[in-house]
């Protein structure tokens, strides 16, 4: 029984060891994220990611936001163009491609981006993601 109860504890303390790394690897992929955000995203999408109504699209409690995760690392890739709909409101902007950007920046902007001005989107964005995709 002592044995049970020694593996639980230590399963326990694992799980909670596992989570807080990931919580601050989070944390300071948002960090780099706001910085790398600043440069190469807000003079379309703004500081406050409110973006420019008709022109560019918010991220903020953004609906768009909610696509899987895949789909923003290809707009982030290849760019977005043609009309899409975000919060109701019609936009047929050209996004450049941002291929440019390192993995590791893409990563951390997207994960600024989903968790900034009333987002707080699940799952993390990796670097290794984005590598995938860009094959």
């Amino acid at each position: 029984m002592k044995k049970i109860i020694s593996s639980m504890v230590l399963l326990t303390l694992g799980v909670l060891v596992v989570s807080f790394q990931q919580d601050k690897t989070v944390k300071e992929s948002i960090a780099r994220g706001k910085e790398a955000y600043a440069l190469y995203c807000q003079n379309c999408h703004m500081e406050d990611g409110k973006g420019q109504e008709g022109v560019f699209p918010p991220l903020g409690k953004s609906d768009f936001m909610q696509r899987p995760i895949a789909d923003l690392i290809n707009i982030v890739l290849k760019g977005q163009s043609g009309a899409i709909t975000v919060n109701g409101v019609s936009y047929n902007n050209i996004m450049p491609a941002q291929d440019y950007l390192t993995s590791e920046q893409i990563a951390d902007i997207l994960n600024y981006t989903r968790n900034s001005w009333g987002n707080r989107l699940k799952g993390m964005v990796t670097p290794e993601q984005v590598n995938h995709l860009r094959e």
